[in-house]
């Protein structure tokens, strides 16, 4: 069968949630779709492993018993499930999960059902769509880090077209994010402030002595914190390779020294950091220059755009040679 491309998958998986209620044999489920109902059963069966009617009363049972778990009743379970009667429904959810509606209710089990596409129904009325498995996934970590460097550079970017008059007028007079740092006023100072916390990181964790802190330019800005950057993201992930969020290190930069945990250090800098931006953010649009999306999920949209774009570059690349 041919393979459907995610974002074409989406689409069709998207139908289906769509008219999940409302009584459409599979001929009117294609048509909203714009297929006929050959094409479109091929395409959602080539995408899921999985017919479409087969999938779609898959996720009708699992809600039903996510339903059941509730308290709902088995009647109403299976009116809702598409049954005509509420010994079908039963003979149908027995079938599926090794106990009558009423025993499920009682126990409340794990609603759902074995799948060949990770697909399950998500309560209270969507789906759950197992991410695609990598070689190298993308945790936590790496969604709060790279998003943290991906919006930092588009701050950077967004000051780009500020006049040098505009970036060190005072903007939020008294504005003092942390007190040991000092007051950040003006644009140049935040993005300074944004970029220092990294620098003077880095160097504890890595036993250096305090940076001397560095060029405010914005070209001056942009190369420190490709390199401030980029050197904390490595720090993270060694910390993450060796497991050692609980280790304790010294901190002889502060004065008086003290310990602080590497974890807490994270935290503590994705913390400020995040403040920090958002608050460039509503700056930089006081100011009229680019629009930043602040969302991390906004974000990873993105990221997963520009991604796809590239495959299928590289797809098309390969294919003409």
């Amino acid at each position: 069968m041919d393979k459907v491309r995610r974002d074409r998958l989406r689409v069709l998986l998207d139908t289906v949630l769509a008219t999940f209620d409302q009584g459409l044999d599979g001929w009117q489920v294609a048509g909203r779709a714009y297929l006929s109902r050959f094409h479109f059963d091929r395409l959602v069966a080539a995408g899921l492993g999985e017919a479409p009617a087969t999938f779609r009363r898959r996720l009708l049972l699992e809600r039903s018993a996510w339903r059941l778990s509730q308290g709902s009743t088995v009647t109403d379970a299976g009116f809702e499930a598409a049954y005509g009667s509420t010994e079908a429904f039963s003979r149908a959810f027995r079938r599926a999960y090794g106990r009558t509606p009423t025993e499920f209710g009682a126990v409340r089990g794990d609603f759902r059902l074995p799948a060949p596409n990770g697909i399950h129904f998500h309560p209270p009325a969507g789906m759950l769509i197992a991410g695609e498995a990598t070689g190298a996934a993308m945790d936590l970590t790496d969604r709060l880090i790279d998003h943290d460097l991906w919006l930092t550079g588009r701050l950077l970017d967004g000051a780009g077209e500020l006049t040098d008059e505009q970036l060190d007028t005072v903007v939020r007079p008294g504005h003092e994010v942390l007190a040991f740092d000092g007051p950040e006023p003006t644009v140049r100072l935040m993005l300074d402030r944004l970029i220092w916390t990294k620098e003077v990181w880095n160097a504890a964790i890595a036993g250096r002595d305090m940076p001397d802190g560095g060029d405010r330019t914005l070209d001056g800005l942009r190369a420190r914190w490709a390199s401030a950057g980029a050197e904390f993201r490595a720090l993270v992930h060694d910390i993450r390779r060796r497991n050692a969020w609980n280790d304790v290190f010294v901190d002889a930069l502060c004065e008086p020294p003290q310990s602080f945990t590497l974890g807490g250090v994270l935290a503590h800098v994705i913390t400020f950091s995040a403040h920090r931006r958002q608050v460039l953010i509503e700056v930089l649009s006081e100011l009229d220059t680019i629009g930043v999306p602040a969302c991390p999920m906004e974000w990873e949209r993105m990221r997963a755009a520009d991604l796809s774009h590239a495959a299928a570059q590289l797809r098309e690349t390969e294919e003409t040679r």
